[in-house]
């Protein structure tokens, strides 16, 4: 893959990430997050650090997904690999 492609996938990816961490932690204090019962051993800085990766993750599967599915030839067309123009 190309780097305007890598771009394509990850720009969108790390802004909706970054919109979902400021939604999520609005809504959720991470110093009361528990895990099989017991309090997360870690800080607020590194629960967000966390969340934020895992969000993004998440959506950079999502937009490769969508990539890979808007480069797929038509029933009709042949299986050639089509530019990204």
């Amino acid at each position: 893959m190309n780097a305007r492609l890598w771009m394509g996938i990850g720009w969108p990816a790390f802004l909706v990430a970054g919109l979902l961490e400021m939604v999520v932690f609005a809504l959720v204090d991470p110093g009361e997050l528990h895990w099989g019962g017991e309090p997360l051993p870690l800080s607020a800085q590194a629960v967000y650090t966390l969340a934020f990766f895992v969000f993004w993750g998440l959506c950079l599967v999502a937009c490769g997904l969508t990539a890979l599915l808007m480069n797929t030839p038509a029933p009709d067309e042949p299986l050639t690999r089509r530019s990204a123009d």
